[in-house]
C-alpha cells in the first residue's frame, strides 16, 4: 500500500495463511464498529472545534464514511484476488525464500503477489507500514516522503506519496494519492489501499499521477514464533505514462523485492 511502489491470501504457500477468507470475513464485520467509532470520532472533533478556534485536518463526517467506505471497498477487492488460486504463476524466487507470483487480470493487467517471512512480530510490522508511514522515506530510498493529508478515525488515512528519483529506476518518478485502510486482529492485520481523487490536491507539475491499487498487505503471525510474521503483498499498479508494458512487468516485481529488502535492513537496526 506502499510502493513508490512500494506502499504493501489464498494459494499462499504457508498453510497457517490459507484461512485468508476467516480474516476477509472479519474485516467485513468489523465495518459496523468502525462506523461507530468514526461516529464518536466526528463528535469528539466537532465539540473540539467548537470550543476552540482552531483548523483541524478533519474533513465532515459525510466525507469520513466515503473515504473509510473506499479503503473497506478496497480491501475487500484485494483480499479477492488474492483468494483466487487460479491462474498465478512464479515470476521470482529468491534463495532466501521470498516468492513472486503473478497473473493476468482483465481490466486489471499484470498483478503481483509476494510472499515472505519477516523477523518482526505483526505489532511491529504494523506501527512501521500504518502508524508511522510518514517515515518511510528514512529507511527506503525509493521513496522521497509520504504525506498523510488526512486522518479519517483511527483506521483509515488519505496520503500523498512520492516516489524518489534513483538510478536504475526504469519507471522513473511517479506521485500516488490513496486511502489506505487497516483491519487490526489478535494474531494478523491487513492493510488496504486505493487511488483516491481530491479536488484540493490535483496532479502535481512534474510528476505523473500513478495509481496503486486495490492492493493490500496481509501480516499473520507465525504459528510456532509470534516474533517473525508471515507478509504477503498484493502489488496491483497503473504507473500511467507512456513506457512499453514489458518494462513496467520487469520493474514491479524488482521494486516488491527492494522494498522487503530495505524493511528488512530497517528491522535489524531496531
Amino acid at each position: 500500500m506502499l510502493p513508490a511502489v512500494v506502499k504493501l491470501c489464498c494459494g499462499i504457500s504457508y498453510p497457517h495463511v490459507r484461512s485468508m477468507a476467516g480474516l476477509q470475513r472479519t474485516a467485513v464485520a468489523v465495518i459496523g464498529q468502525e462506523i461507530t467509532h468514526l461516529h464518536q470520532w466526528g463528535q469528539i472533533q466537532h465539540k473540539l472545534r467548537t470550543r476552540a478556534d482552531f483548523s483541524y485536518n478533519v474533513p465532515a463526517y459525510e466525507d469520513q464514511l466515503f473515504y473509510v467506505q473506499q479503503g473497506q471497498e478496497a480491501m475487500k477487492k484485494a483480499l479477492n484476488m488474492l483468494e483466487d488460486r487460479d491462474g498465478w504463476k512464479v515470476e521470482i524466487k529468491e534463495n532466501n525464500g521470498d516468492v513472486i507470483h503473478s497473473k493476468v487480470i482483465p481490466g486489471a493487467g499484470k498483478i503481483f503477489r509476494l510472499e515472505a517471512v519477516l523477523e518482526a512480530s505483526v505489532d511491529e510490522l504494523y506501527d512501521i507500514l500504518f502508524v508511522r508511514v510518514e517515515e518511510m522515506h528514512r529507511w527506503n530510498p525509493s521513496i522521497q516522503h509520504i504525506k498523510v493529508l488526512k486522518h479519517v478515525g483511527p483506521e483509515t488515512i488519505v496520503t500523498h506519496e512520492v516516489s524518489a528519483e534513483t538510478a536504475g529506476n526504469l519507471i522513473g518518478q511517479r506521485d500516488f494519492l490513496s486511502v489506505r485502510h487497516s483491519c487490526k486482529q489478535k494474531s494478523g492485520v491487513c492493510l488496504g489501499g486505493a487511488p483516491i481523487q481530491l479536488e484540493l490536491f490535483p496532479p502535481q507539475p512534474g510528476f505523473v499521477r500513478a495509481e496503486d491499487g486495490p492492493t493490500c498487505i496481509v501480516i499473520q503471525a507465525l504459528d510456532e514464533d509470534t516474533s517473525k510474521s508471515s507478509f504477503t503483498w498484493l502489488l496491483n499498479m497503473d504507473i500511467k505514462g507512456w513506457l512499453p508494458k514489458s518494462i513496467v512487468n520487469q520493474a514491479l516485481p524488482r521494486a516488491q523485492l527492494d522494498f522487503t529488502r530495505h524493511l528488512r535492513r530497517h528491522l535489524s537496526m531496531r
